[in-house]
């Protein structure tokens, strides 16, 4: 959340009235002269009931003086380019700094230091650049994926025009490998095309992609098993095929079908059990 002296705030840190009472402070000079520095909200019952905040809850925010938005830039800048970086303050002395961060690091607090992680930490490979992928990758971009569309059909790359997006013209098997062989790499095949599909699917289920799902009616998933079977991938591999892909939710149109995508990869992501429109699905 941003705040300006005159009341003006962008963002939240509660979705009630702490922000409003968090400003007024602010405005009136009722914060630490050093900053940065901790707010306690909800230390007790009562303060808690007054603000909204759930019975027994507590916000501790960290609130820093912006005295210039170079940093801020630069760390927008990293964003934009898909870098992961670190935003750590010194409680100690209010010094900031940016460094590069991996994907396996999160969030810390401690006594000396707060550190945050920006930019990307997973990746979706969506094969097809058709009007579903489109959906699934407006949505993935809310979450703060990174996200790479392969399509190698020509007419498919004039109509794709979702920003913060990679379009590569490689073929499904090479972006599998170029870009979703690892833990935190997430593959969807959305072509209905068996050709594009299948081949994708074959060097996913091989790699340590954490999820690999593809679009297609109960009676085509079983088709696509066989195939795939027959190209050699063993019950091990079948298994972690997520098809046909996304929650059950009554999803009937586009939207609703990648809102369900995603819905399901949040969701074993967060390692909540599922109910799976294929029972034969393992999740």
């Amino acid at each position: 959340m941003l705040m300006r002296e005159d009341g003006l705030h962008t963002g939240s840190v509660s979705g009630g009235c702490v922000e409003e009472d968090l400003v007024a402070r602010y405005r009136d000079n009722q914060l630490a002269d050093s900053i940065p520095t901790l707010v306690d909200y909800g230390i007790d019952r009562e303060e808690a009931t007054r603000l909204g905040l759930p019975c027994g809850g507590r916000l501790e925010l960290l609130v820093e003086q912006l005295d210039s938005t170079t940093q801020l830039e630069n760390l927008l800048d990293g964003i934009r380019s898909n870098q992961l970086t670190a935003r750590r303050v010194c409680l100690n002395t209010g010094e900031i700094s940016l460094h590069k961060a991996t994907a396996g690091d999160e969030f810390s607090y401690t006594r000396d230091n707060v550190e945050k992680v920006f930019g990307p930490r997973w990746q979706l490979l969506l094969i097809g650049a058709g009007h579903l992928s489109q959906y699934v990758a407006q949505i993935a971009r809310m979450l703060d994926y990174q996200i790479i569309v392969c399509d190698p059909r020509d007419e498919y790359e004039h109509g794709w025009r979702i920003e913060g997006t990679e379009f590569v013209r490689i073929m499904p098997d090479e972006a599998v490998q170029a870009y979703a062989s690892h833990k935190r790499a997430i593959v969807v095949a959305l072509t209905h095309d068996p050709r594009l599909d299948d081949m994708a699917l074959l060097d996913a289920l091989n790699s340590e992609a954490f999820y690999v799902g593809a679009l297609g009616s109960k009676r085509n998933t079983e088709q696509r098993r066989k195939r795939l079977q027959t190209l050699g991938l063993g019950p091990k591999q079948l298994q972690r095929l997520h098809a046909p892909v996304g929650l059950d939710i009554g999803s009937r149109t586009p939207p609703e079908i990648a809102l369900s995508i995603m819905a399901e990869i949040t969701a074993l992501r967060h390692e909540v059990r599922l109910r799976k429109r294929n029972t034969s699905t393992a999740a």
